[in-house]
């Protein structure tokens, strides 16, 4: 095999020294034939020129080179070289740095609400850290101005105007016109199936209605509304109060959880709290449902099907 290679070779360079030109060297056609080397079969014949060996030659090249650079640029830069891995590791940095900046804000938020559930407001418009059974640790007094903890004197005002105790005759809901406005509004029941311990009565500063009913039920929004107050306070546990339209107010109070925290908006049905028996004026399980309109406090049953 190798002296008929050594053979072909040497016919090449005879025919390369005939004395023709470039051109037609080029284009002048060979046969390549692959023969048996025992009996000398034929197997296959390769016409060709060396125009074609050149042109073939050349693309082969070019595409090895092509596909060399893509490799180096790309999957092997990757891999090994240390501009591409420094950029790799400064990404993953920056995107863990965005993470634990979510992360910190998250937790301050998370730690500001806790604060605010174990908030006991007092008419002074001072903020007292609730005992170790509403949250881990206890802190000192805060005021208004302490950004953890704190209220606003508007949220301040709010709170004491549900704890305090208002004189009967203020409580007490005389205009007929403004009972027949508030009969309008169509107020869907907080609880189904409760049953009512206790009646609304001003004359003794019981400014709602108390509704025993069976542990862990779920307490509803009686009207579309925007949440105005969800705390804890020492009194009444934890409180949620619904600010609705034509400027009613309704509160839940003794709850045991609280669904929703100041700002949501919700609506008629609304799941807002777990009935609880949180709060030193509680007996035993049960809500204390109020409603007030322009600052009154009303009867629930006259307007709520409870």
């Amino acid at each position: 095999m190798f002296k008929r290679i050594k053979h072909i070779w040497l016919l090449i360079r005879y025919k390369l020294n005939d004395g023709k030109t470039l051109s037609e060297r080029l284009t002048n056609r060979y046969l390549l034939t692959i023969r048996n080397e025992e009996n000398f079969a034929h197997k296959i014949t390769y016409p060709f020129t060396y125009a074609k060996i050149v042109v073939f030659s050349t693309t082969l090249l070019a595409v090895l080179f092509s596909f060399s650079f893509y490799l180096s640029s790309t999957v092997l830069a990757r891999w090994f070289h240390p501009v591409n891995q420094e950029r790799e590791t400064n990404r993953k940095l920056f995107q863990l740095s965005l993470t634990v900046d979510s992360l910190s804000e998250v937790l301050a938020q998370k730690e500001i609400f806790l604060a605010s559930l174990g908030g006991v407001i007092k008419n002074d418009k001072k903020v007292l850290l609730a005992d170790s059974t509403h949250r881990a640790s206890s802190a000192p007094v805060r005021s208004d101005d302490e950004k953890l903890g704190a209220i606003s004197e508007a949220d301040a005002a709010l709170r004491a105007e549900f704890e305090q105790k208002s004189p009967a005759g203020n409580a007490m809901l005389t205009s007929h016109s403004t009972k027949e406005r508030l009969q309008d509004v169509f107020l869907f029941p907080p609880l189904r199936g409760g049953i009512i311990s206790e009646k609304y009565d001003a004359k003794t500063s019981h400014y709602g209605v108390d509704i025993v009913a069976k542990k862990d039920e779920p307490i509803k929004c009686v009207a579309d509304g925007t949440v105005i107050f969800s705390s804890f306070t020492d009194e009444t546990g934890y409180v949620i109060a619904i600010q609705h339209r034509t400027n009613m107010i309704s509160v839940y109070k003794h709850n045991s959880v609280l669904l929703k925290k100041a700002g949501d908006l919700v609506k008629a049905g609304d799941i807002v709290a777990i009935i609880g028996n949180t709060g030193s004026l509680t007996t035993g399980p049960h809500l204390h449902f109020e409603l007030w309109y322009n600052g009154v406090a009303v009867n629930p049953e006259s307007f709520v099907s409870l």
